[in-house]
């Protein structure tokens, strides 16, 4: 006996009665300062789906092309095996850098918990440069790439819009690029974390995120809390003293606006504690 197969028309009609799955939280930032190892920690939990594959990240509320699709192809394409678990996320770094973004989660999702993971500037804008020497993108110095950041910024060819791998200094400028979040969203959907505290306590940062996400805190993980994840470094990168004092001078009221902000101490991150040749 033949079954008979629905028609187009029938198969779409189910398709947009079907409830769309969305996240509960989204990891949102900053490049270089420990959102893979906080992908990672979130997927080894059992009771939390991760948008997959880790990459190429979603970017569906920073790329516009992305976003005119729609929110069903967004669940569709990212989460349509999530059904059931506790918490369901992604990450996409970027979503820190572009005001559009905070409007648009805010618009689609309302009620989403935002995390963010934040790295001494300083530390981040070299990391970033590494990683962009590592994937053949950079050929410049770190020192004339921080002078001719301005002009590079402005001048992205198309393939680099939404990446944008020389933006050193200004992905370190956290307190202006979080504001917009903040501006929309309730303090209580947004978890501030510090890299600091991933390298010195990694299990009890462990358990803040996972208490903010409303799932387990203390789950049986299959999970290295020591392992170094996406890293740039060889071991053997110095950077000038010069150069180092500039970056601190560029940073240091920033830090200071940061630190009002999210209401922690940060004092240490201006103070030159990085090797310098």
């Amino acid at each position: 006996m033949s079954v008979a197969r629905p028609t187009r028309s029938q198969a779409n009609a189910e398709r947009h009665t079907t409830p769309m799955i969305l996240p509960t939280f989204i990891i949102a930032g900053a490049p270089r300062s420990g959102t893979t190892y906080l992908y990672d920690l979130c997927a080894a939990h059992p009771e939390i789906y991760m948008a997959r594959p880790r990459s190429p990240e979603p970017k569906f509320f920073l790329v516009d092309e992305e976003y005119a699709k729609g929110l069903s192809y967004y669940s569709e394409k990212w989460f349509a095996e999530a059904k059931g678990f506790g918490a369901i996320g992604e990450k996409s770094t970027n979503y820190l850098e572009d005001p559009r973004v905070a409007e648009r989660i805010h618009r689609d999702l309302p009620h989403v918990r935002l995390v963010f993971i934040l790295r001494n500037p300083v530390e981040r804008a070299f990391s970033n440069y590494l990683w962009s020497r590592k994937n053949g993108i950079e050929t410049l110095s770190f020192e004339e790439a921080l002078l001719r950041e301005p002009e590079r910024e402005v001048s992205y060819e198309p393939r680099f819009r939404y990446a944008r791998p020389f933006s050193y200094m200004s992905r370190g400028m956290y307190a202006r690029l979080l504001e917009p979040y903040f501006a929309r969203f309730p303090r209580s959907q947004i978890l501030i974390l510090l890299f600091d505290d991933l390298v010195a306590a990694p299990e009890a940062l462990a358990r803040t995120l996972f208490q903010f996400l409303g799932v387990s805190p203390q789950p049986r993980l299959a999970f290295d809390f020591g392992q170094k994840v996406n890293s740039a470094r060889r071991g053997d990168e110095t950077r000038s003293r010069l150069t180092a004092a500039f970056l601190h001078g560029v940073y240091f009221h920033p830090n200071r606006e940061l630190s009002a902000l999210i209401e922690r101490d940060i004092s240490h991150w201006n103070r030159m504690l990085w090797n310098v040749d």
